[in-house]
């Protein structure tokens, strides 16, 4: 309906243009324009996606589309759990005030139809269900969650997806050379310090009724990806999930981890359930016996920089991990 009017406004104002100026040209020339700026895309699921032109008010559900848009210089006007990102990922902060949609999970859609926007960017981990609503507020750019077998790749491809989605393909070529210049610089800083080759054990940690659970970033995460592209090598040996590269483990867990492994972690001081490491198992018996915590080898990495975001918050990944291991 929404795109029905807006033909039907344009219609009509080219048929006052004809009026007033008596010449067909200025309407001719409003119709190439439209024509030349009409986007046809394939998105991450491999469905057709049609916009009149690069578009100007996105909605994203999804914190890693929502990094990208900002890195592309698009602000988007509506977000989820605008809270959650303004805590989880301060390494590419949000420039506006976009309007909250709800959770990541379960966008509320008349919130989303409020906004009447031109695209909606989503991954492929929303329900079917949600995204099928979303495609009657608007157009609906599906991005790929993740992929275990080139994270970074997938990374990068999103970014360009969304680029040409917005207009913004310049930028996004901008930000593969900043990256890949990041990724460089990390790899010299690490083998002049004599760190090439230094096992680490990257994790996020949770309690949950006084129970801590901790989440091994294996090698096939996009931290696991990133942490060998700068020269460390993956010192988990358990094997993570097929789309994230995510596994799960106990304390009793560390101990199978190599002698002179690094610890590299994230938590969060505005959420006291995040950080275990220094809080539920400061005390713990196995947790103190444990090699690289002895060796005054654990290092908690900067708040704000999402596991799971773009390059903007990889780049941050780089710095923190590099600057921790070559203090």
């Amino acid at each position: 309906m929404r795109r029905l009017l807006l033909t039907a406004a344009a219609t009509t104002a080219a048929a006052l243009t004809l009026a007033a100026c008596g010449t067909t040209e200025p309407a001719a020339d409003k119709t190439e324009k439209k024509a030349s700026e009409a986007i046809t895309l394939k998105d991450g699921k491999g469905t057709e996606v049609k916009l009149d032109g690069p578009a100007t008010k996105v909605v994203a559900t999804e914190w890693n589309a929502v990094e990208s848009l900002v890195s592309l210089g698009v602000d988007p006007v509506g977000v989820a759990d605008v809270k959650g990102y303004k805590t989880w990922d301060t390494s590419v902060p949000l420039k506006n005030e976009p309007k909250d949609i709800g959770t990541r999970g379960e966008p509320s859609m008349d919130t989303v139809a409020s906004l009447a926007p031109d695209l909606i960017v989503a991954t492929t981990d929303l329900p079917p269900a949600a995204v099928k609503q979303l495609r009657e507020v608007a157009p609906v750019l599906e991005v790929k969650s993740a992929d275990g077998t080139d994270q970074i790749g997938q990374m990068l491809d999103n970014v360009d997806l969304i680029a040409k989605a917005t207009g913004t393909t310049d930028k996004a070529k901008t930000i593969r050379a900043d990256f890949e210049a990041k990724v460089a610089e990390g790899k010299k800083a690490l083998a002049d310090a004599k760190m090439a080759g230094q096992e680490i054990a990257f994790a996020d940690g949770y309690v949950t009724s006084n129970q801590v659970s901790i989440r091994p970033y294996t090698a096939t995460s996009l931290i696991g990806e990133v942490n060998e592209a700068i020269g460390l090598k993956n010192a988990w040996k358990v094997k993570g999930d097929e789309a994230y590269g995510l596994a799960s483990t106990d304390v009793e867990g560390l101990t199978a981890l190599p002698e002179g492994t690094h610890f590299a972690y994230i938590g969060n001081d505005d959420d006291p359930n995040a950080t275990p490491f220094t809080g539920a198992l400061a005390e713990n018996s196995v947790w103190k016996s444990l090699p690289f915590v002895k060796a005054g080898d654990v290092h908690r990495l900067n708040d704000g920089i999402w596991m799971f975001g773009g390059p903007g918050s990889m780049e941050a990944y780089i710095d923190a991990v590099v600057g921790a291991l070559t203090k």
